[in-house]
């Protein structure tokens, strides 16, 4: 595995925002709360087989499963690739039954899921669909439908249930939905919708808390740096300190104690390299070292000390695919 290691820059926030004092608490109003840059260190995995973007990731059992996306010659791809993180390996498994784009996936209970998606370009032809993947025996089967089709949502497990929030739906406008999947159940229920109607934003689970961060309310240039937390036990939503760089089409997942926000489109027609993490702790922004070269449109996922971060765009709005599987560590 290639390692290099990059120097933290100084977060773009100082030139767009007023810096606020920080609250102890990450459910306080929102301020503009930043820290000392941390550092990290960059490495390249083995590349995939085939360069694609707007992916779902998911991990289980020391396995990274990259799940439909675009290439340049395919809009809604069934591809599902499997890496093996201790074999530095990839190998190709059941694709999925249906082409899709910006889609969404995570595990729960040894099973991968995968939820909505695009099916034409330009966030056109959006799905309600919902599988089921199960490793062990490389078998996808369909679950019950979400309420109403959307692509670009965000989707987490929370408590043991899935779910997915915001996104675009058939008329491509940007949603606030909330819906909750029970696998004892099988049944997908509406929540306290999101305050901030937007998708391509970024959703993860944290201390029995949901947080949505990012995300546009319509083109790549209305993006917007909301963080908003979903409090289960109240079902409602507040409030948490911005994301310090407005962007979408983010990677995110949780490091520790931290929420690690890498990448993103557009800012004068150019992606993110920004590596920015929200301390769960002290409700506050640092910023990490950026990503070697800046992307949009890829996903991560957390296995063992290190996040892994597959795919993605190097333009804003398409143009050529990255093979790239890069890990990220604070060690």
């Amino acid at each position: 595995m290639k390692t290099f290691s990059v120097t933290a820059v100084p977060s773009l926030c100082l030139m767009f925002f007023v810096i606020a004092s920080c609250s102890t608490s990450p459910e306080s109003p929102p301020q503009m709360s930043q820290s000392a840059g941390r550092q990290g260190t960059w490495s390249q995995a083995a590349p995939m087989p085939i360069g694609i973007s707007q992916v779902a990731v998911a991990a289980i059992a020391g396995k990274i499963y990259v799940i439909t996306g675009s290439t340049t010659d395919r809009v809604d791809h069934t591809i599902n690739l499997e890496y093996d993180v201790a074999a530095d390996r990839w190998r190709e498994r059941a694709p999925l039954p249906r082409g899709l784009t910006h889609a969404a996936a995570t595990a729960l209970n040894g099973r991968i899921y995968l939820v909505a998606g695009f099916t034409t370009g330009g966030h056109g032809g959006a799905v309600n669909s919902v599988y089921e993947y199960n490793p062990a025996t490389d078998v996808w089967r369909p679950l019950a439908p979400l309420n109403s089709p959307r692509g670009s949502v965000g989707v987490a497990v929370l408590d043991g249930r899935i779910h997915a929030v915001g996104g675009r739906g058939l008329d491509k406008v940007t949603v606030t939905t909330h819906e909750v999947y029970d696998p004892v159940s099988g049944r997908w229920t509406l929540r306290a919708p999101l305050p901030t109607a937007r998708d391509h934003l970024a959703v993860v689970a944290a201390n029995g808390r949901l947080h949505a961060i990012g995300g546009r309310i319509n083109s790549p240039t209305e993006n917007v740096d909301v963080h908003e937390i979903y409090n289960p036990a109240t079902n409602s939503w507040t409030a948490g300190a911005p994301l310090p760089t407005e962007r979408s089409g983010v990677s995110l997942h949780v490091s520790g104690n931290l929420i690690v926000v890498a990448g993103g489109e557009c800012r004068d027609k150019k992606t993110f390299a920004e590596n920015e993490a929200y301390d769960l702790k002290t409700g506050r922004w640092a910023t990490l070292a950026p990503l070697p070269t800046a992307r949009h449109a890829f996903r991560s996922v957390a296995v063992g000390q290190k996040l892994y971060f597959a795919g993605g765009a190097p333009n804003c709005g398409g143009g050529p695919r990255l093979k790239e599987l890069l890990a990220f560590s604070l060690l």
